[in-house]
């Protein structure tokens, strides 16, 4: 496996192994990576012949107030990961190889971005689709690899490519959860021993949701309040948001039927913590 930091040297190494006649899977990442993060690079490697991991906090998602300068970083343990999975390129590139002082095109959308985190974090969504987007360009892969936990930017991404007509296939993959049922999240660091435990309250709300789900509730506007006020058990908890939505255009959804996104954001503590589950068939 090999790490470069530059486009030029992304570009080369794919354009070598596509004249090969090899298929390319990339996953997109911030770096400190957990299992959630080797699953989709196990997913990968399954699924193409070649895998490319980036590794870049992007400072374009990130609010004035928010976690950019603490946002936690390791990029020898990411390698190690990213090697023992199976990955055979990693690109860490430096801000400025991703953003000239001169920079001033961006990828923004209407309708999807309004609801859930783009509610509470306006910006972000301009700089996860510029991101992605000059992502796709430069590593020009077959199939890209996004996790479920984070759904808002699957169904971004999802419409983004449909959208802007990119010959690329998005696969996306579920949550994976700690022994105890938290969503993997790098910001689970964040955490003290108290906040950990009373972080638990999100997966114990979304298995609640969907037990109700599974037990004949239709009603969004029940299942929402049943949901909330276990929430509202935990002290430490402060709501950000609890909703349920089309997975395809994130717009309120009045009855649960297939193809609904109940989706949380929850503070425990200064942590902003996100979880969620998908109604199926």
């Amino acid at each position: 496996m090999e790490i470069v930091n530059t486009v030029k040297a992304v570009r080369n190494q794919v354009k070598e192994w596509k004249m090969s006649g090899l298929s390319v899977g990339f996953v997109p990442t911030m770096g400190f990576l957990h299992e959630g993060h080797q699953s989709l690079i196990q997913r990968a490697v399954e699924e193409c012949d070649r895998v490319v991991v980036s590794i870049f906090v992007n400072p374009m998602q990130f609010g004035p107030a928010e976690d950019l300068d603490s946002y936690p970083r390791d990029l020898a343990a990411d390698a190690k990961l990213c090697e023992e999975t199976g990955a055979n390129l990693v690109f860490h590139p430096d801000v400025e190889e991703m953003y000239t002082d001169s920079f001033c095109s961006f990828v923004d959308m209407n309708g999807l971005t309004k609801e859930l985190c783009g509610k509470t974090r306006p910006i972000h969504f301009r700089g996860v689709c510029t991101v992605v987007n000059k992502l796709f360009n430069i590593v020009t892969p077959d199939k890209a690899f996004f996790g479920q936990k984070d759904a808002q930017q699957l169904a971004v991404i999802r419409r983004m490519v449909k959208d802007l007509n990119m010959d690329i296939q998005i696969v996306g993959c579920p949550i994976v959860r700690e022994a105890d049922g938290l969503a993997k999240s790098s910001r689970n660091t964040y955490l003290n021993e108290k906040e950990r435990k009373a972080a638990l309250i999100l997966s114990k709300t979304i298995f609640l949701g969907q037990k109700l789900v599974k037990a004949g509730v239709k009603d969004a506007g029940e299942l929402l309040r049943k949901m909330t006020v276990n929430i509202e058990t935990e002290p430490l908890a402060k709501i950000d948001y609890v909703q349920a939505v089309s997975m395809e255009t994130i717009e309120n959804a009045a009855q649960i039927g297939p193809d609904v996104l109940v989706a949380m954001a929850v503070y425990i503590g200064k942590t902003r913590l996100i979880d969620n589950f998908i109604v199926e068939e």
